[in-house]
């Protein structure tokens, strides 16, 4: 509960004013609802919980079964009770699962959102694009926009490309936070997507309304980023 309490301090001195808890859950647990331990700490946390920043519930679900219809029905575990899902994937999966498991969350009603694409070596922009044609959204992870690493440089394609809807610090009791993200994006001269990303988009899934799409913005990279690329795809490339 310290380490919780002390995440969301340091989230409200960089200006955060909503969170949503997303504990982690199996799709073949979802249509129980949320464990009782959870709404315990939840229960516990509020209370505690710096008066600048608004608690959302909410969970992040590893689609390892399709969901049941009754999950759709009752919204226990979306997010903030709204049409959306906070979804996520093992690392190693491929595009084509990925594609028939959304396409069966969006048959139940629901509107899955991807939690860090760029996490998965199959996130390439075409399947990403066919991902969102089927009405799913792309949640990048913040922090990983600003990492030199592989994943990082996907991050970025997606921004670029404008296939992102929002972008959220993937926390797990550490100092991950949009803070220094939101200033990145000003200084890629990147103000309307910043908002998009980081603030209008956000409010309008936990508020359960559409996104906005985010228009590409075009990242400048350092030359040290673009020969960590180059090694990155040449390393790929050994290993494949």
């Amino acid at each position: 509960m310290e380490q919780s309490v002390a995440v969301l301090r340091r989230m409200a001195r960089h200006g955060v004013t909503d969170v949503c808890l997303t504990p982690h859950l199996l799709a073949s647990q979802a249509d129980e609802g949320v464990p009782a331990e959870q709404d315990e700490a939840f229960r516990a946390l509020s209370p505690l919980a710096p008066s600048e920043v608004r608690l959302h519930r909410g969970a992040e679900v590893m689609l390892d079964r399709p969901l049941e219809a009754q999950v759709a029905e009752d919204r226990r575990v979306t997010l903030n009770g709204t049409r959306y899902i906070l979804v996520e994937f093992s690392r190693l999966v491929a595009a084509q699962t990925v594609e028939h498991a959304l396409s069966n969350v969006v048959a139940i009603g629901l509107v899955p959102v991807l939690a860090h694409p760029e996490r998965y070596k199959c996130c390439r922009p075409a399947a990403v694009s066919r991902w969102k044609s089927l009405g799913a959204l792309m949640q990048v992870d913040g922090p990983t926009l600003l990492s030199s690493r592989s994943r990082g440089i996907r991050a970025r394609e997606l921004v670029q490309l404008g296939l992102a809807d929002i972008a959220a610090g993937d926390n797990h009791g550490d100092d991950r936070s949009l803070g220094p993200v939101w200033q990145a994006f000003l200084a890629q001269d990147g103000t309307v997507q910043a908002q998009l990303l980081c603030r209008k988009n956000p409010q309008a899934i936990i508020e359960d309304r559409p996104v906005d799409p985010v228009a590409p913005l075009t990242w400048r990279v350092s030359v040290g980023d673009r020969l960590r690329a180059l090694f990155g795809r040449h390393r790929d490339r050994e290993r494949g």
